[in-house]
C-alpha cells in the first residue's frame, strides 16, 4: 500500500510539474512587457522635447487578446506621439493578414504609424497586397522613403529601409542593398534622422552614415535568454548574438532593438517576454 501511495505521490508530482512548465511557457510567449527608454541629444529640435516613440517589431501573426485588444491597450497607455514597426508583422508560415490588420486599423487611431517591411514580408510573396491594405488603413510605409515629421514649426526626418529579403533568394546570404546604402548616403548631415531597418546586425553600416537613432527587431531577443549567458540565437547573427535587445551605441548612432512580440519557427519565449520598447526623445539631461 505504501509503495503504491509513493508511486501516486511521484506521478501527482510529476504532473504539477508538467503543468507549472506549460503555464510558465504560456505566460512567457503571451505576456507583454514595456521597457522603457529616454534618449537625450542636443542635435534634437527644441520642439520634440518629450516626443514619445512606441516601438513594435515581429507580431508574427500573434494575437493579443480579441482584435489585438491587449496589445492596443498597452500600446494607448504609453500615449505616443508616433508609432513604428520595424518588421514581420506577418509570418509566411502562417499567413493571417487579418490577425496583423486587427493590430494595424487599431494602432493608427492611436498615433500615426510609420512601418518598414521584413523578410516575413518579403518570403511571403504577397507584400504588394499586405502593403496596399497597410496604406489604406493609414500606415506611412517607409521602405527607401523618407518621412518630415512636424511639431510646432520644427521637424526631424524618418526613413526606412526595404528588407534585403527582397533582392535575394531565400536561402542566400542578406547584405544591405546598394540601393538601401544609396538611399543612406542622400541623407542630409544637418537633419535629426530616425530609421527604421528591420535587421540589427547591419548596424556596423548604418552607423557609417549620418543617423541619430535606428530601430530595429528581426533577433527575437535570442529567442532563448539563460542566465549567465544570454541571448543563444539570432537569425543573421547565429550563436551568442551581439545585438538582441535594448540599446547600442557606435559612431554617435543609437541603435534600439526590439526583443519583438511572436514567433516563427520556434513556437517559445524562454526568459524573453514578448516585447514593447516606449522610446522619449529628450534634448538635454
Amino acid at each position: 500500500m505504501k509503495k503504491i501511495l509513493n508511486k501516486q505521490g511521484i506521478v501527482l508530482l510529476a504532473l504539477l510539474l508538467i503543468y507549472a512548465l506549460c503555464w510558465y511557457f504560456f505566460w512567457q510567449s503571451n505576456a507583454l512587457q514595456i521597457t522603457k527608454h529616454s534618449y537625450y541629444s542636443s542635435e534634437l529640435p527644441a520642439e520634440f522635447k518629450d516626443f514619445k516613440i512606441v516601438h513594435i517589431s515581429d507580431l508574427h501573426n500573434t494575437a493579443f487578446g480579441h482584435e489585438q485588444s491587449r496589445l492596443l491597450k498597452a500600446v494607448a497607455k504609453e500615449s505616443p506621439d508616433i508609432i513604428i514597426i520595424t518588421g514581420d508583422i506577418i509570418d509566411r508560415r502562417r499567413y493571417e493578414q487579418s490577425v496583423a490588420m486587427d493590430f494595424i486599423e487599431g494602432a493608427v487611431l492611436i498615433a500615426p504609424v510609420y512601418l518598414c517591411s521584413g523578410n516575413h514580408e518579403a518570403w511571403s510573396g504577397r507584400w504588394q497586397e499586405l502593403s496596399a491594405a497597410l496604406r489604406d488603413a493609414g500606415v506611412m510605409i517607409a521602405d527607401e522613403r523618407c518621412f518630415s515629421i512636424e511639431r510646432n514649426g520644427e521637424h526631424i526626418l524618418l526613413a526606412g529601409l526595404s528588407d534585403p529579403a527582397f533582392d535575394y533568394a531565400e536561402n542566400s546570404e542578406c547584405k544591405l542593398s546598394a540601393e538601401s546604402a544609396e538611399f543612406l548616403q542622400a541623407f542630409p548631415q544637418e537633419e535629426f534622422i530616425l530609421l527604421l531597418a528591420h535587421r540589427p546586425e547591419y548596424f556596423e553600416q548604418y552607423s557609417a552614415f549620418d543617423i541619430e537613432l535606428v530601430f530595429s527587431g528581426h533577433a527575437h531577443g535570442g529567442q532563448v535568454l539563460l542566465p549567465f549567458v544570454g541571448a543563444l540565437f539570432a537569425p543573421g547573427q547565429g550563436i551568442l548574438p551581439q545585438y538582441t535587445a535594448g540599446e547600442y551605441e557606435q559612431n554617435g548612432t543609437t541603435l534600439f532593438v526590439s526583443r519583438g512580440l511572436g514567433n516563427s519557427i520556434f513556437p517559445l519565449r524562454i526568459g524573453n517576454r514578448p516585447h514593447i520598447i516606449s522610446l522619449t526623445l529628450m534634448n538635454e539631461k
